[in-house]
């Protein structure tokens, strides 16, 4: 059993000694919580002591080793589900005005070339499908057909199968344009459905970006991404994973590839010498680390 008496306030969390209460759970549900940063680990901690309405630390510590259902609802608040459409301004700014017409105007000129986009964590969809909207807005200016395709994954089963299905409540819009959601959703009562014609293109599909077998996902066959999104996701780790996510997403970029990373996320980046495109905006030029 856990030994830990101090008061809430002060309790720091130990993620070896939540780990040996784990372990089984875990053996069957392979996951792995050391990967995780410390400090994330810590209020997740806290919050699920507060979740449960234990007073120590120690009362909680006792439920997360004898309750199943507690260790699961631990390990699913440590999986980032958090997303929105278009969820940083300037980013997609960049991306709509900079990045993507550069790209769309490089393969007008190749033939059968598309552009290929993967977003490593797609949560619920919302990133993947506001890619897709934004290809979409600007290849109605070519007379040539263009393609893309965007790979979509997520180490979550739920959480793809409810991005495949692409059905959003009115508040998870809030963001979005009431043209863009005239445009690209089909209202059914309080529920918006993303259109076909977004998700012809997509590729939703489960990958663990810590599988040490696989350069990227099955679904793409060889990679060769010209964007790679891994925003909001690594300051969840610990900066050797960190590390080993990056490795991943460069190794299978193509020549001249951006990687994309969150707002809160791009000193992560700057310290390995990886060049912003464009100040704060969280968009990186590809290299090898």
């Amino acid at each position: 059993m856990i030994k830990v008496n101090m008061p809430l306030e002060t309790q720091q969390f130990d993620s070896q000694i939540v780990n040996q209460n784990l372990t089984s759970f875990m053996s069957i549900k392979n996951i792995d919580i050391s990967r995780y940063d410390d400090s994330f680990l810590n209020i997740t901690y806290q919050k699920r002591i507060q979740e449960t309405l234990c007073k120590t630390t120690e009362e909680y510590a006792t439920i997360l080793e004898q309750n199943k259902l507690e260790c699961e609802l631990f390990l699913n608040s440590l999986q980032n589900c958090y997303s929105e459409f278009f969820r940083n301004p300037l980013t997609f700014s960049v991306l709509e005005r900079i990045i993507l017409p550069s790209l769309l105007r490089r393969n007008n000129t190749k033939k059968n070339k598309e552009i290929r986009i993967w977003s490593a964590a797609c949560a619920y969809g919302q990133e993947a499908y506001s890619f897709a909207m934004l290809l979409e807005e600007l290849i109605s200016g070519y007379e040539k057909k263009l393609n893309y395709r965007i790979f979509a994954t997520d180490q979550s089963e739920s959480k793809v199968i409810e991005a495949q299905r692409g059905k959003y409540s009115r508040e998870a819009l809030n963001s979005l344009t009431m043209k863009r959601v005239k445009q690209w959703f089909t209202k059914n009562a309080d529920t918006y459905t993303i259109k076909p014609v977004l998700k012809e293109h997509i590729d939703f599909s489960l990958f663990d970006l810590f599988n040490n077998t696989l350069s990227c996902p099955p679904t793409s066959i060889f990679g060769n991404f010209d964007i790679v999104i891994c925003a909001n996701l690594l300051f969840y780790y610990k900066p050797n994973y960190r590390k080993a996510i990056l490795e991943k997403a460069t190794g299978c970029l193509a020549e001249n590839g951006y990687i994309i990373v969150g707002e809160a996320e791009r000193d992560i980046l700057i310290n390995y010498n990886f060049t912003e495109v464009f100040p704060q905006s969280g968009i990186f030029n590809n290299r090898k680390i």
